[in-house]
């Protein structure tokens, strides 16, 4: 009887610790998103000539599945027109150039930069800067 009753104890103690294991998700560890950007989030750029060049470049470790990067542009005055330039890539580099095109002249423009892990969504990372273009 004791045997028999030590058995199912030892049984038992292993059904629970075969099913307590916890399972290796790696999203939830997935290191949060680094990002740099050329030209510098938050800065105020001095009116200049077209192309307006941007670089985002991802410094920490790439997310198993890429990153989403979604950039807008928009004047900065207030009116709440909509972007007149957007783009949506998906990439697994580190490097990702844009060339924002057909810029308003003379008014304040606001570029949001949005990355986004695509193996863990509420893995993000946001930026701004503004620039005006001169005539």
């Amino acid at each position: 009887m004791k045997a028999s009753t030590m058995t199912l104890g030892i049984l038992f103690g292993l059904f629970l610790s075969i099913g307590c294991k916890k399972s290796s998700n790696s999203s939830s560890s997935e290191v949060n998103l680094v990002v740099q950007t050329n030209p510098s989030s938050g800065s105020f750029l001095l009116p200049s000539i077209e192309p307006f060049n941007l670089t985002v470049t991802i410094t920490s470790t790439m997310p198993p599945n890429g990153v989403k990067i979604e950039v807008t542009a928009k004047k900065d005055d207030g009116s709440g027109s909509a972007p007149f330039y957007t783009t949506s890539v998906n990439s697994t580099t580190s490097l990702n150039n844009f060339t924002i095109t057909n810029t308003p002249v003379g008014v304040q423009i606001l570029v949001e930069i949005k990355v986004t892990s695509l193996s863990k969504s509420s893995n993000q990372w946001t930026g701004s800067y503004h620039y005006s273009r001169k005539s």
